[in-house]
């Protein structure tokens, strides 16, 4: 009984010094700005499915901005020049 009594305590004990570092000492990423990978970006629509993604990922074709070069091709073929 002693022994489970002195378990107790503790891990009572370990559990609250644990929980007094969380709070006291900040997330190693707090200052950290974000990565590049991860910054703002302008969102833009494919023309021929409807899905956003960043402009960086779209491909430019002849009526807008594509998710893909399938979809660039075949809304090129869909709608001729002129």
């Amino acid at each position: 009984m002693k022994f489970l009594l002195l378990l107790l305590i503790v891990l009572a004990v370990v559990w609250l010094v644990r929980g007094a570092r969380r709070r006291v000492e900040p997330p190693a990423n707090a200052s950290a700005p974000p990565p590049a990978s991860i910054a703002a970006q302008p969102i833009v629509a494919c023309a021929q499915c409807g899905v956003h993604l960043p402009s960086a990922e779209a491909l430019p074709g002849r009526g807008g901005v594509f998710c893909g070069e399938a979809h660039r091709t075949e809304f090129e073929k869909n709608h001729p020049p002129g």
